[in-house]
């Protein structure tokens, strides 16, 4: 009963997958120049929000390390304790 189910769901999937392809070959070429044209502040815009985003991954990149770190020296003292306990 599975396979019947199976075979249809593997058609489906491998006919989504040529539509996609079917599609991006349109009738006409798409103008990519009105991308490009749209003037410096456009693009002082973009930079900006790019700014931004790698300004806010140096507090996460630090607080990871210090997480890591934190966990590093409590693993550390668990370990010491444990053979302490031992002796």
């Amino acid at each position: 009963m599975k396979s019947f189910r199976i075979i249809p769901t593997i058609l489906a999937l491998s006919a989504t997958g040529l539509t996609s392809a079917f599609a991006s070959a349109g009738h006409g070429e798409v103008d990519t120049t009105l991308t490009y044209n749209s003037g410096i502040l456009v693009l002082a815009f973009a930079g900006f929000l790019a700014l931004v985003v790698v300004v806010q991954t140096i507090p996460a990149v630090i607080s990871l390390y210090n997480m890591i770190k934190k966990t590093a020296e409590e693993s550390r003292q668990r370990q010491a304790v444990r053979a302490d306990a031992r002796d």
